[in-house]
């Protein structure tokens, strides 16, 4: 078993950008051009490396190697994106891996890429990249070849040395466990389940009961194992099961109008520990849009883009105002997903005008993160 931020810590130390490795100081899959250079780089690692791993790591200055991190991603359907656009397209994980180092919000991004050993091509056109396109690693850059290529395996040894160095020990996850529960989280309730003899996964949130059922907010579930970060929110609350094979979490989202809030189901990620030590992780969309009157949201939807109109020329916002900008990004989504299609391309827009504004910039990357789901669930 691996230790991801172990092996994050081996590829920053002692390899320069190369056929196997590459990093980012961060990605972009909200826009055609991110998610074309993201596309870009799979491609060429994987035809470039065809018989072992490749790896992305995102949260690094490049010419430093400083660890900044990013924002948690969990986004567990970024292998249909790769499929959809890639021919003969690699396996591709995305994990946030936790270094003590970053602030409670940051992890470091680690793309892993396993080929299959042919050819790999854009599917289709995707921003300026034509379909049937071939990359390459060239150095540190992905270039295209627009000719028949022949795929080596030169970096198999390299890759093999670098993830033994990584392996998980028995003090590296007790050392995990302890950090996790007394340091991270001494000022939440905390707890720790092993499954299979093998693997161990922390939570940590706040609890609260509701009949039978807990849930939790400002919850971090991590597998310490492989220091990977399974789940975190500070604003969406979950719910947590487990038996002797499975852990469960399903995450509910906020959203109503008008001060009518009701918790929502998002999705259930299921994770299956087996006794040969692998692990698989499913996860099931359950989201179900609330609907609400055509009328009442055509007047939600011209406040918000009069909120957007004054913070564009620069007017201050009065306390009412205020108020009913925290709210604009989860009223923006509940006007996409009740057919205001113009309703997405607004909430976009606004990005840069909401960032001044740390809580409502959060309930932004929330309603963007929900918006990402649906779509990669269609």
């Amino acid at each position: 078993m691996i230790n991801k931020r172990l092996l994050i810590k081996n590829l920053l130390a002692h390899n320069d950008e190369s056929s196997f490795y590459d990093k980012k100081r961060k990605i972009d899959l909200g826009s055609k051009e991110g998610k074309a250079k993201f596309l870009k780089h799979v491609c060429a690692l994987s035809n470039s490396n065809p018989a072992n791993n490749s790896f992305i790591v995102i949260g690094v200055e490049d010419e430093t190697n400083e660890i900044n991190g990013v924002d948690f991603f969990d986004d567990s359907k970024i292998q249909n994106l790769i499929n959809a656009y890639l021919t003969n397209a690699p396996i591709v994980t995305y994990e946030n891996v936790a270094f003590p180092s970053l602030p409670p919000d940051k992890v470091v991004g680690l793309v892993t890429i396993r080929p299959n050993g042919k050819i790999t091509s854009l599917r289709k056109n995707i921003w300026k990249y034509w379909g049937g396109s071939i990359f390459l690693r060239d150095g540190s850059i992905s270039m295209p070849k627009n000719f028949d290529i022949e795929i080596k395996d030169v970096n198999s040894e390299i890759v093999k040395a670098i993830e033994n160095k990584a392996k998980n020990n028995i003090e590296h996850t007790l050392d995990g466990v302890i950090d996790f529960i007394n340091n991270r989280h001494n000022d939440l309730q905390s707890h720790y389940k092993v499954f299979k003899e093998l693997f161990v996964v922390c939570w940590a949130g706040i609890a609260k009961k509701v009949k039978t059922q807990t849930y939790y907010s400002r919850v971090d579930i991590e597998l310490i194992n492989e220091q990977v970060r399974l789940f975190y929110s500070t604003l969406d609350e979950v719910t947590i099961s487990y038996t002797d094979d499975q852990f469960v979490i399903t995450e509910y989202v906020l959203l109503g109008l008008n001060n009518s809030n009701k918790f929502y189901p998002l999705e259930e990620v299921r994770i299956t520990f087996q006794e040969n030590g692998l692990y698989t992780i499913n996860s099931t969309l359950l989201f179900k849009a609330p609907q609400y009157d055509k009328k009442i949201l055509h007047h939600v939807y011209n406040s918000n883009n009069a909120l957007i109109d004054k913070l564009e020329k620069g007017i201050m916002l009065n306390e009412r105002q205020m108020k009913d900008l925290k709210n604009l990004p989860a009223t923006y989504l509940i006007c996409y997903l009740n057919d205001f299609n113009e309703a997405l391309s607004k909430l976009l827009a606004a990005k840069n005008y909401l960032k001044p504004f740390k809580t409502v910039y959060i309930s932004y990357k929330e309603s963007v993160r929900i918006l990402r789901k649906l779509k990669y669930n269609e």
